[in-house]
This record gives C-alpha cells, structure tokens and sequence, in this order.
C-alpha cells in the first residue's frame, strides 16, 4: 500500500467513525441512469459509514481486516467504474433492446440496491431506535423486557444481513464478467432466513407492547417520537419500520422468480437458484401471513377512528369483508336514508354520517351479528336494486346504487354467512368429540385429548372471540377445551397427574370439586351488584339526593347518589331515583375526601381521591355539603357503627335532598 492509498484508507476510517454517531440517511429508489449512479455512491457512502459500526457485533476473531475492507471498497469502485462504461456505450451506439444478460445483471444489481437500503432500516431498528429504548429501560422507567419482546431476535438478523449477505453480494456484482450469477450465494445463504419465523411469529405480540407501552409511558412515546423526526425515518413510523423485515422474504421470493424467469434452461446457476427459491418461499408464506394481519389490523384503527372510538373494532379476530355506502329504506313511509355499512366476519355495523372537520366520521345506528342472520332480494317499483337484511337485533331493508351494487353486497353478505356457519360447525365439533373423549365419570383421572389451537376462534365455554392481546387461549388440563383466562382461572387435583394442582375450567372445577352452588351464588352476586333500584336503596339510605359529578375532569353531569344503610361503605351512582341499575359504585373504603374551594369546579364541591382515581362532586348548598361529608368522612376509615349512628341524625333532619340542580 503506497501513502496515498494509506492516507486514502485513514481518511475512509475517521470517515467512518464519524458517521456511526450520526445518522444514516436512506438512498433514493431506483430510477434513471443517474439516479442509479447517486444511488450506488450512497451505498458505497453507506458501506465506509456502516463498517466500524457492523463489525463492532463480532468478536475479534470474527472482524475482517482492514485489507479486506479496503479490498471491498476497491472492488466496488471497480464495479462502479465498468457500469459507467457500459452507460457511456449504450448512450454512444444508441438504444437498443435489452439482452438476456443484461436482463440478469438488472435484477441482480436490483437485488444489490434493496439490500444496500434494507441494512440501513435494519441498522435504524437494532442501532437506534432499540438501543435507545434499552439504554433508558436500565434506568429503571420501563421493564428490559419490553423492549426485547418488541425487537425481538432483529439483532441477529440485522448482523446476518450486513456482515454477510450484503458483503458476499456486494463483492460478487463486481466480479460478475467473470462470475455472472447470484443462485450459489442465495442458496448458502437462504437457510438462515428461518430466523425470520421467530420475528413473524413474535410480529402481532411485538405491535400490542408498542401500542400498550407508547400508551403508558410517557418517556418511552418521547423516545419514539423524537427518533421519527429524524430525517433517516422518512417521516415514517416505527410500526412501519418493523414491518420491512416482514416484507423483505416475499421481496427476495419476487425478485428471484424473476431471474429465474430469464435464466437459460441449461444454464449452471439454474440448479442452485432453484433449490434457494424453494427455501425462500417457505419464509416467505409465513411473512405473507403477517403483512395481511398488518394491514387488517390498520385499517380496524382506521374504522375506529372513523368511528370515534367505537369498542371490540380493533380486535385481531375482526376482519372487514366490505364497506360503501347505501340507502335504508324507512319502514313506515319508505322514505330512503342515507347509511354506511361496515360489514365483518362477524358483525354489520350500519352507520350514520357525522358532521366533523377532520374528514369524514360516522356514528354507529345499527349493530347486527352474523349469527343466524339471513339475506334476501326484494321487488319494490318505487325503490329498485332492494335487498334485506334479517338478523336477531333487526331488520333492515337496503337500496344499493345499481344492479351490480346489489349483486355484490349479497354476495359479500352469504359468504360471509357461509364462513361464519362453517367455524361454528367447526366449534360445534371439537365441542363434541371433546365430550366424547372424556366422560364425566373419567374427568381427572385419564389425559384428555387437547382441542388444538387453529380448531377454534372462541372460548368454548362463554364462546367470546379470542384475540392476541385481552382474551388468549388456554387448556383445561380436565377435558382438554381451549378457553380464555376468565373461564380458566380455577385450580384442583387432577387423579392422572398425581393429584397435583392443575388449571381447570369453571364447569371442570365444579364437578370435580361439588361447588357449584357456592360459585353460581358468587357469580350471581358479582352480576347483580349493580342491579339493585335506586328506590329500593333511597328509602333505607344514610344519605341520598341529586348531586353534580364528574370523574377524572369529564365533563358535569347530574346524578342520583346513595349510601345505604346495608352497605355503608358503598357509594351508589344512578342516573335517576328510579333507576333500576346503577352507572357506577365507588368504594369509599381507603379514599381521602378534599373538600377545598376550586376555581374550576362549581360551588360546594368535593372530591374523592384514590391512586389514580379522582371522583368529583358538588352539591346545591353548603348545608347539603357538610351532610354528604359528614357520612363520607367516616365511610372512608370503614367504621360502620359510626356511621350508624351519622345517618340516623341526617335522616332525622330530612337527608333525602331531591331539589334540582343544574350547572
């Protein structure tokens, strides 16, 4: 090496250690001749920059020489050299139509210019956005595990792309007069995209911590935040950045059936691109499988949103069939309306427009389940392309745009009947053959047969759809149903695993236990605790009547409050004296009352504080105050004598304040 090359090389290193700290910017797409040219001086750019910061993942025994790198870097600019050239002889001899082989060398340098891009999004996902969430989680503000469960194994997939498949292709695009083929290094290297499985299969778990965690810390949403302004996101999200791994397998499967397509029959490369796409195809099922999850999952958070937050939308075992827009028709005067309908897998969502100044909202009308509902054409002279709707909640009848409009909602609607009647068969027969593999007589005492996961979309038990986030599933290890947690939350011995204790469901745990009459009282207890009347508390309460209340600065509103003499330490919220279910019960055991003046609160006002928990009331006089605080105040230390003895004076003097109030 001669001083200009070493100072070349010095120059290259410091270039190097410079740019690790700074961050990457992407390379444009492919375009023209000169893009292509700024393209591949950003990738050699990116190939100096990203080097020290690659190499630091390998042991020293692992790194490669600086020879070696400077031998890369003198190989790529050979490369870049003989493209200009084959440039500068087709615009001299004119254009001309494409060989065969220039074909080959096109998708091969493809190939080259998305993997140059791609280790630059993976070096943003492993070297950015997951170091720096795991640098503030070992101070303590959120779990290390968080982050790992987000990020999963893309370290290693990161480490795998930049220190060996980008190289190897880099150093064979400029050997290509000599060596014009990609199928040996696909095939040695298409094995270890198996890692992939892991990260695809973590995908959906990986996107709940995100949303969960954005949502409960403060300083990890800050983290994120900050990291997207950067010019290296593209102003893009850090969910869209995860889900590049994901496409990147079906865009090695794509690009590879293409250069296989103009590959010769006989030529040698063809045997191991052929074996190598086989490989890639089987991880590239798995990360198509994702990407569709993906993109139903972000158009659910579309529909929500455009709904203002309507619930169980964004749940990953809902899947849109068919939106548009429709007329229903009246069913007295048979006037029409206008109505948007969101059908899914198992619900039709009919709705009304809204008026809003951020696009287009709609308010939900209409809920309908899928189940047992039925399809049929109609004839009406005065509205024609009429069909309707019948379902258990209700029935509507519809006016689509044209003939074809009709033609296509019928369709959507009876094969999604279809689909839904054939899981339910599916249901219903796992159901039976569970019941036949395991007898009453030998519940706990022989191995049931498992009801396989794939074999069933909902609890077997209270038939809830189940979904990657709040409803997961579970076995009982008594007759082998797959249930979610609240039908699985028992444990007994079971006789065939040595009378340990095992996890059981609820119709499981009351045979095998004889409870079942203490637990039906004990649910029935939990369902009926709001369902008591407001009346029925009112005449034997220690305190009761109107008073304004808002909880966690919501907006005033006007409710009926009770304490009754039963249950003394239970404040009861209704929306009128006669009520026949509360909107809410606070437990005033344990919360502190602050009763200072306010300026944003109305006059006489009070609250009850707990953790997180913030209930405010205000009352129409002061005198009406000092009573509520009165028996308040003592609920709160749970001393029920006393509060006895508070209530009888109150009743005494007339408690029952029913006077209007309003703010």
């Amino acid at each position: 090496m001669n001083g200009e090359e070493k100072h070349q090389h010095s120059e290259d290193h410091r270039t190097g250690s410079a740019a690790a700290a700074a961050p990457l910017r992407p390379p444009r797409p492919p375009g023209d001749v000169t893009d292509r040219r700024r393209l591949e001086d950003a990738g050699e750019r990116e190939v100096r920059n990203s080097g020290p910061i690659l190499l630091q993942r390998r042991s020293d025994s692992d790194v490669r020489t600086q020879t070696e790198k400077d031998r890369t870097l003198l190989l790529h600019r050979e490369q870049e050299t003989h493209i200009n050239a084959q440039e500068e002889n087709m615009e001299e001899d004119g254009p001309k139509e494409e060989t065969n082989e220039q074909k080959l060398y096109k998708v091969a340098n493809e190939l080259l210019l998305t993997e140059r891009a791609y280790v630059t999004r993976l070096y943003l996902l492993d070297q950015v956005f997951c170091a720096k969430l795991t640098q503030e989680a070992a101070k303590g503000t959120f779990p290390v595990d968080v982050v790992k469960g987000i990020f999963c194994n893309v370290a290693c997939i990161y480490a795998f792309h930049s220190q060996f498949l980008l190289p190897d292709l880099e150093a064979r695009m400029c050997q290509w007069e000599s060596r014009p083929r990609i199928g040996d290094i696909l095939e040695q290297h298409a094995p270890f995209l198996r890692m992939y499985a892991e990260y695809v299969k973590n995908f959906d778990n990986a996107m709940d911590l995100l949303k969960q965690w954005t949502e409960r810390s403060a300083q990890f949403s800050a983290i994120i935040q900050e990291i997207q302004k950067q010019d290296i996101c593209g102003s893009l999200t850090l969910q869209h950045h995860m889900l590049e791994p994901v496409q990147r397998v079906p865009r090695y499967e794509l690009l590879l059936k293409d250069y296989l397509k103009r590959l010769p029959p006989d030529a040698p490369d063809r045997s191991q691109a052929e074996k190598s796409l086989q490989t890639i195809s089987m991880a590239a099922t798995h990360s198509n499988s994702a990407i569709r999850k993906m993109e139903n999952l972000k158009k659910l958070m579309e529909i929500y949103e455009t709904l203002g937050g309507e619930e169980d939308i964004v749940n990953a075992s809902n899947e849109l069939i068919k939106e548009g827009q429709i007329l229903k028709l009246a069913a007295r005067n048979t006037s029409a309306m206008e109505r948007y309908l969101y059908l899914f897998n198992n619900m039709l969502l009919v709705c009304v427009p809204k008026f809003s100044l951020v696009g287009q909202r709609f308010t939900v009308r209409t809920r309908v389940g899928i189940e047992g509902i039925k399809v049929v054409e109609t004839v009406n002279d005065a509205y024609p392309h009429t069909f309707q709707v019948s379902g258990k909640e209700r029935t509507l009848e519809l006016q689509a745009s044209s003939e074809q409009d009709k033609d296509d909602w019928i369709k959507a609607f009876q094969q999604t009947i279809q689909t839904f009647q054939k899981k339910n068969e599916t249901f219903k027969s796992a159901s039976k053959e569970a019941e036949e593999d395991v007898s009453t007589e030998e519940l706990g005492r022989r191995a049931p047969r498992w009801i396989r996961d794939n074999e069933v979309t909902m609890c077997m038990k209270c038939k809830e759809p189940f979904n990657a986030l709040t409803r997961r599933r579970h076995h009982c290890r008594a007759c082998g149903y797959v249930v979610c947690w609240r039908c699985s939350d028992y444990k007994t011995t079971l006789e065939y695993d040595g009378n340990r204790m095992n996890k059981v469901c609820k119709d499981c745990f009351s045979i095998l236990t004889g409870r079942t009459a203490s637990e039906e009282r004990s649910e029935a207890k939990k369902r009926g605790i709001l369902e008591i009347e407001a009346a029925q508390f009112s005449g034997s309460s220690l305190v009761c009547g109107f008073l304004l209340y808002s909880e966690k600065a919501r907006p005033w509103q006007r409710v009926w409050c009770v304490i009754p003499e039963k249950e003394a330490v239970v404040l009861y919220v209704y929306g009128a004296p006669q009520d026949v279910k509360a909107q809410s019960t606070i437990p005033l055991l344990g919360y502190s009352v602050d009763d200072a003046p306010r300026a944003m609160d109305p006059p006489s006002s009070f609250r009850l504080c707990q953790s997180k928990s913030l209930h405010s009331f205000a009352c129409e006089s002061e005198e009406q105050k000092r009573r509520w605080l009165q028996v308040i105040r003592v609920a709160v230390t749970g001393d029920v004598a006393e509060l006895q003895t508070a209530g009888s004076g109150d009743l005494a003097n007339g408690s029952h304040d029913s006077g209007p109030h309003s703010i």
